[in-house]
């Protein structure tokens, strides 16, 4: 990543208004050191001269000093401000690329590896924006600035701080090459032991009958080990950057006060100057320095957003987006009320992978039934049509093809999984809607035969607290629900697996009025009760 990207300013907004207040404050700054050590050199020359200093000259120093410390506080503070606010919108453009993308695009890429990128990756962007940024605009303001001033002071130390400052950039370079490839493999490597711990755990009951869990728990050992040497690796690149960028500024500064001692023993150069110079000298280097040492502390945050920018830079429409530069459909939400109720889905030689070809239209006020034995397809058929995996052929929706658009346009979707989350049951039911409706989640809940059940009851991690046939009906709710804020196909898959056959068919006579009120219902399963609602059967047979 660039010192300061163009990627950066034009999705995060806030990045470009902590600039321009930044350029402003380092101007302040600038002037407040130059301030400084003009009225300190002053004060110093007449303590030689026997003249004493004054309490104006005092106060004016003391002001001096309380306004640098006001405006290094006021950096720092809209420094953290400006890296909430920039992760919060880069967060918001990263979740709206993997919507677009869709469920295929995110089952080929590490889930734990974007959820650490999204949380801990762009948290870290706070010393980039309280500490990085601002040095670096300082020193884009100060240093050329009081160079001048030596130079026009004196020019002989303009002349060799000139000549030395340079060498810093170059040194800068080099070692940021250096520190980016091993922040890189650090955050590469927590990424990796986020992804092992995240299987670790969802497999725990797996790896414990087949007597795998200590061999899981050593390689996430090593992993975290692993993780440990490249934070020691960054943290001595730290140290060695360090070191350099002082030496070569501890040596600028002493040619300047070696040149300064012996012009004032020869009497070249009067007091007042060489105080002035001497005083100015270490401002000129400091905010070079500075820049080297909290580059470091942002690595994180940059290797962090460069991946955020990775994934939207290869996100269809993303590089096309609005002249706000805004994602094409980052602002849909479900209540796409313009949308009609319900939509004709056709489905013309849908194939995926080997299975064999699909053929069928399901119309509004109509069941569609998609049956046949395990194997057959039938969850591959909803998961191309969700956009989970790619597929021959076509499938449209009122004569837009499913693959321009994102699901949570067009699909009401409950699959074999119920993927509930922690929070409760109203909020799984209503997930996605911004002004959730009680109403419409107790409405949905009986309809799908969960009407017992509290909205307000509040589930665990992966929906624990509701039976296996409670966690299905809430999935089912929760898909009536969506059915009702502009979604037009109301797509189950296998709803009653885990439901006895007076719940099951309270659910069959809710799904046909739900499609005799004229919604579009297509319908996964294997029961032979599901015969009896439906309208259409499409008998898909083994792949050969």
């Amino acid at each position: 990543m660039k010192p300061v990207d163009p990627r950066l300013l034009r999705r995060a907004p806030s990045a470009r208004r902590f600039l321009a207040a930044s350029a402003l404050i380092a101007l302040a700054q600038t002037a407040v050191t130059i301030s400084f050590s003009w009225l300190l050199a002053d004060a110093i020359t007449s303590i030689a001269g026997g003249n004493g200093v004054d309490a104006q000259r005092l106060g004016l120093i003391a002001l001096v000093v309380f306004a640098r410390g006001g405006l290094l506080w006021a950096s720092e503070a809209w420094g953290l401000r400006a890296a909430a606010g920039a992760g919060a919108e880069l967060r918001q453009h990263l979740i709206a690329a993997i919507g677009i993308r869709g469920p295929g695009w995110l089952a080929r890429h590490n889930r734990a590896a974007l959820a650490v990128t999204a949380g801990h990756g762009l948290d870290a962007l706070d010393p980039y924006f309280s500490r990085y940024l601002p040095q670096l605009v300082l020193t884009v303001i100060a240093t050329p600035a009081i160079v001048a001033v030596m130079w026009f002071t004196d020019w002989p130390s303009g002349l060799t701080a000139a000549l030395t400052l340079p060498l810093i950039p170059l040194f800068l370079v080099l070692i940021g090459l250096a520190t980016r490839s091993v922040q890189r493999r650090q955050l590469a490597v927590l990424q990796q032991l986020a992804a092992r711990f995240a299987d670790t755990v969802q497999g725990l009951s797996t790896l414990r009958i087949f007597g795998r869990e200590r061999r899981a728990a050593q390689r996430t050992h090593e992993t975290a080990e692993q993780y440990r040497a490249e934070t020691m690796r960054v943290l001595r690149f730290s140290f060695l950057s360090g070191f350099a960028l002082e030496l070569l500024s501890s040596l600028a500064v002493a040619l300047i006060a070696v040149a300064v001692g012996f012009r004032l023993l020869s009497g070249e150069l009067s007091l007042g100057v060489g105080l002035f110079v001497l005083l100015l000298a270490p401002e000129a280097f400091l905010p070079l320095r500075q820049v080297g040492v909290q580059f470091h502390a942002a690595a994180e945050g940059v290797a962090a957003t460069e991946q955020v920018f990775a994934v939207l830079d290869s996100t269809p429409g993303a590089a096309g987006g609005g002249a706000d530069g805004r994602i094409p459909g980052a602002e849909a939400t479900v209540r796409a009320t313009s949308a009609p109720d319900a939509a004709t889905l056709t489905v013309r030689d849908l194939r995926v992978r080997d299975l064999p070809p699909v053929s069928f239209t399901a119309r509004p006020g109509t069941i569609t039934l998609i049956e046949g034995p395990s194997g057959a397809g039938k969850s591959s058929l909803l998961a191309a049509l969700r956009g989970a995996v790619p597929f021959e052929g076509a499938a449209s929706v009122d004569g837009d093809d499913v693959r321009a658009l994102p699901p949570s346009a067009w699909l009401a979707w409950s699959g074999q999984h119920p993927a509930l989350m922690r929070g409760t049951i109203a909020e799984n039911v209503a997930l996605g809607d911004a002004q959730p409706d009680l109403g419409r989640v107790r409405d949905a809940l009986a309809r799908a035969g969960a009407a017992e059940l509290d909205p307000g009851h509040r589930l665990g991690v992966q929906g624990t607290g509701l039976s296996g046939g409670q966690a299905q009906r809430v999935a089912v709710a929760r898909a009536l629900y969506r059915l009702g804020c502009g979604s037009r196909v109301l797509a189950l898959d296998e709803p009653s697996s885990a439901l006895d056959e007076a719940t099951e068919a309270e659910l069959w006579a809710s799904l046909r009025t739900t499609a005799d009120a004229g919604a579009t219902v297509l319908l996964v399963s294997h029961r032979r009760s599901a015969r009896v609602i439906a309208d259409e059967i499409v008998a898909l047979g083994v792949p050969a």
